[in-house]
């Protein structure tokens, strides 16, 4: 069990950052929340207007429809870390520019080292991006495990581009569901909730 002084630590140091401009323009710092002893990590782009208001990743829109993804995948949200690659609110929602990620990434791989998840999911493309390669492409890459390093990772789609786009709630469920079903035999759990997720994603028969 991971001590509380090291979190708190980093959440002390994100709230406080002044090292890139967009400490600027914040309302507040959103470091993440979520299982701090997950072995299950989503990591998105950056703080949202909601977010900024309240201090908490995926509270928005685009948050409650992970909380459904998550809920249709059965996966409890209370059970994984969810944070995102700035800790910030870009002004007017913009995409973080590259120097914004390069000065906030430190704080990130602080709490993948905190956490040692087994699998980090990454949502859309500037998590992708960021963590994985800069040259991917969420289209391409989105549903496959990537192994980088130690690290097992899964790209999907951000929920937000959900929300502009329904065609691509089919496509989430179904990344979500194989997400699910890796997770489970990573902790050797092949109950019938696990095939009844598998069947999910693969369109099977029960």
């Amino acid at each position: 069990m991971i001590p509380p002084r090291p979190w708190e630590d980093l959440e002390r140091d994100i709230m406080h950052c002044t090292r890139c401009d967009l400490c600027r323009t914040r309302t507040r710092a959103v470091p993440g929340q979520g299982a701090r002893q997950s072995d299950l990590m989503f990591v998105g782009e950056g703080p949202g207007a909601d977010e900024d208001l309240q201090g908490q990743a995926f509270v928005g829109r685009a948050g409650r429809l992970l909380t459904e993804l998550l809920t249709s995948a059965d996966i409890s949200r209370e059970s994984v870390y969810i944070t995102n690659v700035v800790k910030c609110r870009p002004p007017g929602n913009r995409l973080p520019s590259d120097h914004e990620i390069e000065r906030c990434l430190p704080y990130l791989r602080r709490q993948v080292s905190l956490l040692r998840p087994q699998i980090i999911c990454t949502l859309g493309n500037t998590a992708l991006k960021s963590l994985i390669n800069a040259r991917a492409s969420i289209s391409r890459e989105h549903g496959q495990f990537l192994t980088k390093g130690r690290f097992l990772f899964f790209p999907t789609y951000h929920p937000a581009a959900a929300l502009r786009q329904d065609s691509l709630v089919p496509l989430m469920k179904r990344d979500f569901n194989l997400l699910a079903t890796k997770w489970r035999s990573l902790h050797g759990d092949h109950d019938q909730s696990s095939k009844e997720t598998l069947d999910r994603a693969t369109g099977s028969p029960r």
